[in-house]
């Protein structure tokens, strides 16, 4: 029996420690070594999320330990004989309230956190924000310019510190757009157009992937985000412009075909390119959803169209 008991008394220290080991080695993870506002919120949403499980993790696993090792069966045992018992309030009162008091504070932080970082909430800056469209293909990603009147294909280029509204649409099944060390991920949708703030808060080479299981290629669909200096952004446009070719209607249609693809770049885009793939699948004057505040012009004119039609229709009825 010796033997065995100094096994269960060594069970808690081994877990404690393999715990702390593991959680050594996230200092590596990307998402805790954010290089944005939003991301910087985001693991500070991680770390107390965690701290307030271990709250509850190490007494747990303590207690398991001692209740195994006091309450063992033991041939010499002289503890008392008591099959009815069945209460005892004050252990009911631990046992309920650390758990609610925990719950609650987890609660509370988790919906201020929500609200702080909605994602279609602009960041506050005093420099304009730039506009970037992201459309997830099979298996690809696609970010048009539209201010800039470019575009790139599997690579991102973007200005420190300054806030990017993303745009996000899928020509392709559902995907997830996520950049770890600038914020978390949000899904693209055919037909919707969803709005994504991100900043980079200084110079770098970011991993960025699509973070849903989207088909056979789809661990072919990353792509790396660099900040530079807006003047090296503002270069690096020009050098663009002048040499590459502009993406045409039909260039986009055979880029929309599944398959994966290389890093690419255009000169220019085809005017309401985006809006175009964001309204491809209305039917009979639906408007297409547009969510989380992304602007999309013709989406709206096609709404506008729809209540139209709609009203028409209404009075049409009741005249009959």
């Amino acid at each position: 029996m010796k033997p065995r008991i100094f096994k269960l008394g060594l069970a808690l220290p081994a877990m404690l420690l393999l715990t702390a080991a593991l959680l050594t080695g996230c200092g590596d993870a990307m998402v805790f070594d954010p290089k944005g506002p939003i991301a910087a919120q985001q693991k500070d949403l991680i770390y107390i999320s965690m701290l307030l499980c271990v709250v509850i993790l190490v007494p747990v696993l303590a207690l398991t330990a001692y209740i195994v090792v006091r309450y063992r069966d033991r041939k010499d045992s002289d503890a008392p004989y008591e099959p009815t018992w069945s209460h005892n309030t004050k252990l009911e009162i631990v046992w309920w309230a650390i758990p609610i008091i925990i719950i609650a504070i987890l609660a509370v932080v988790t919906v201020r956190y929500t609200h702080a970082l909605e994602p279609s909430k602009p960041i506050v800056s005093e420099k304009e924000e730039l506009v970037i469209q992201v459309t997830s293909l099979d298996w690809k990603w696609l970010f048009q310019y539209p201010e800039q009147d470019i575009a790139t294909v599997n690579y991102l280029y973007i200005p420190e510190d300054v806030p990017v509204r993303f745009e996000l649409t899928s020509d392709a099944p559902m995907n997830s757009f996520w950049i770890p060390q600038l914020g978390g991920q949000i899904y693209t949708m055919s037909g919707m157009a969803m709005t994504l703030y991100l900043q980079a808060d200084e110079p770098g080479v970011y991993y960025g992937s699509g973070a849903n299981f989207s088909g056979e290629h789809f661990a072919d669909m990353t792509f790396f985000a660099t900040a530079v200096p807006q003047d090296e952004f503002d270069a690096w446009v020009e050098q663009v412009k002048s040499t590459s070719e502009p993406l045409t209607v039909e260039g986009y249609d055979e880029l929309r075909q599944p398959g994966t693809s290389h890093v690419q770049q255009f000169a220019g885009i085809p005017e309401g390119l985006f809006y175009d793939i964001v309204t491809r699948y209305v039917v009979d004057g639906q408007n297409p959803h547009a969510g989380h505040g992304a602007s999309a012009p013709e989406a709206e004119e096609a709404s506008d169209s729809a209540d139209a039609a709609e009203h028409g229709h209404d009075e049409s009825h009741a005249a009959h």
